[in-house]
């Protein structure tokens, strides 16, 4: 049936394939493609600074909520493991519902609760508020890709995907600085309240851009309930034993391996649904090509790869520097943020005049090249100091990910879209917390042998001596002598363990330089794509 407002299909017209783009299938352009297009730019980076802001903000909200650090631990994985249950559906409701409905009332209630969670009071109200926005807000981003790829014309579709990937390294970067700027000017909820303003404009956006056509009833008669439910479950308790598992020391949990295993039994239900449902929401043969699982990989090896910028710079700094957020923000924003305005554009000629494997490898090189740099760190490092190789890392982020997302389109199906976006989302979302959990806990463990390494080879001679020169300025200022020692033990350990840091930062840059040079070794497999729309001209 039709809503209010809605058109129908004339009698014998049959819909477009599923994630075929309605322009080029003949429909009249009865919308205006700058409206949609400017929905995907903003619904992109809604999501990324969200998502940012949050994570890098976390003590001052575990401070401003009075939580604990595993309350606080607890809450981020709430915030964010309902983004990735919704999120390989969202393409199958946008086909089925329209992205209109999809995003339009969830857009205001997201609006609603960004502006109530700062007022909230209790933890359970917290987490359930977490929750729900969480749930929303993996709506956004699957959406406005099914709005470039049944919306917009297939000549629009690499701009419009650049956007997407832009937003990605874009909110990173800014992110920090936006914060530091709130915390110093606004205050800490307007983490929270710039959703008040952005969601509805989104909303807005969306239902003037796009048009309400008649539900599906085909596609919502035949729905693959199952396999949308056991890949979003499978990848949700994935994603929570990968997100607590460094705090929780792993294996050693029985909570961190219960989640693990149902995740991959449910996982593996998934593919066998797949095999055996008369109508595959998402089967496996639409990414079952050789190109196209090399570019997934790819994508792996840029989620590690792309860690150095995302996690490595502003952590080192944070942990080893002692910076606040207000004090990185600026040189990472004009390190990475900036370059990409002019570097974006430049990565979508390329793709345009150049085979797509050309800018993978331009983009894995710029990585390569800025984490062996990082190699190179030691404490005094500022956050200035990192700005050339931000500058070098920015060539990496505007290249590599648009080239692996378009290669991936270029080598399917036009009409399996749909399917493709729901396994690059969930790729995405999963490769880059795996790259993450396992980027924490290397640099937790490698800063644990750093420290027990730097212990075997101060002699005890060397240690009294250290531990006089730290307490004589605390004898001299009229402490106790037993004050003194302590104070002076304290800072010898303090110093061990900044440079026990500064190793394992070290190594980490070593394991993104490799994740790099891995793609590099990818790119060498890949097969030219089959001529098309979304090959060079």
């Amino acid at each position: 049936m039709s809503g209010p407002g809605e058109t129908a299909a004339p009698s014998g017209q049959s819909r477009p394939p599923l994630g075929a783009p309605l322009l080029a299938a003949g429909a009249a352009p009865d919308v205006q493609p700058v409206l949609a297009a400017a929905a995907v730019l903003l619904g992109s980076f809604l999501v990324g600074f969200d998502t940012r802001l949050f994570s890098i903000g976390l003590p001052d909200l575990r401070g401003a909520f009075g939580l604990s650090f595993d309350q606080g631990a607890w809450l981020s994985t709430v915030a964010t493991a309902p983004q990735i249950f919704i999120a390989p559906a969202v393409p199958w409701l946008a086909a089925t519902f329209g992205v209109s409905r999809v995003l339009f009332w969830p857009s205001l209630a997201y609006a609603g609760l960004s502006l109530i969670i700062p007022q909230a009071q209790g933890f359970e109200m917290l987490l359930a508020l977490h929750a729900l926005r969480g749930l929303l807000l993996g709506v956004f981003i699957p959406a406005t890709i099914m709005i470039i790829f049944r919306r917009l014309p297939i000549g629009w579709w690499v701009p419009a995907i650049a956007i997407y990937c832009f937003r990605l390294a874009f909110s990173q970067s800014v992110g920090v600085a936006l914060l530091g700027f709130y915390d110093q000017y606004l205050g800490w909820q307007w983490v929270y309240w710039q959703d008040v303003f952005l969601a509805p404009l989104i909303g807005l956006l969306i239902r003037l851009g796009t048009p309400r056509p008649r539900i599906d009833i085909g596609l919502l008669e035949r729905a693959d309930w199952g396999g949308m439910a056991l890949l979003g479950t499978s990848w949700a308790l994935i994603y929570v034993a990968l997100d607590q598992g460094n705090r929780l020391d792993w294996l050693q949990s029985g909570l961190i391996l219960t989640l693990l295993l149902a995740g991959i039994v449910l996982f593996a239900g998934f593919f066998l649904n797949e095999l055996l449902v008369a109508h595959p929401w998402a089967s496996h043969t639409v990414i079952a090509g050789r190109n196209i699982l090399l570019a997934f990989l790819a994508i792996l090896c840029f989620d590690l790869a792309g860690i150095s910028n995302s996690y490595l710079v502003p952590s080192f700094l944070t942990v080893v520097g002692g910076f606040r957020p207000e004090q990185v923000g600026v040189p990472i924003m004009l390190g990475t943020a900036v370059p990409l305005m002019l570097l974006m554009p430049l990565a979508v000629l390329a793709i345009w005049r150049l085979d797509a494997r050309v800018s993978l490898i331009i983009g894995f090189a710029a990585f390569a090249l800025a984490a062996r740099m990082g190699t190179g760190i030691n404490h005094e490092w500022s956050p200035w100091t990192f700005l050339p190789l931000l500058l070098i890392q920015s060539v990496g982020q505007a290249f590599t990910f648009l080239a692996a997302v378009v290669y991936i389109l270029a080598n399917s199906d036009p009409k399996n879209s749909t399917s493709v976006a729901a396994y690059v989302q969930v790729l995405r979302l999963g490769g880059a917390e795996t790259a993450l959990s396992l980027m924490v806990t290397l640099l937790r463990q490698r800063e644990q042998l750093h420290s027990y390494l730097l212990g075997l080879h101060v002699s005890s001679t060397d240690v009294s001596a250290a531990l006089q020169g730290f307490a004589a300025p605390f004898a001299g200022a009229g402490g106790s002598a037993q004050l003194a020692a302590e104070r002076g033990l304290s800072s010898l350990a303090a110093l061990v363990a900044r440079e026990a840091n500064v190793l394992a930062y070290i190594d980490g840059f070593q394991v993104s330089y490799w994740a790099a040079l891995a793609g590099l070794v990818v790119i060498a497999f890949m097969g030219a794509p089959p001529k098309g729309p979304l090959t060079p001209r």
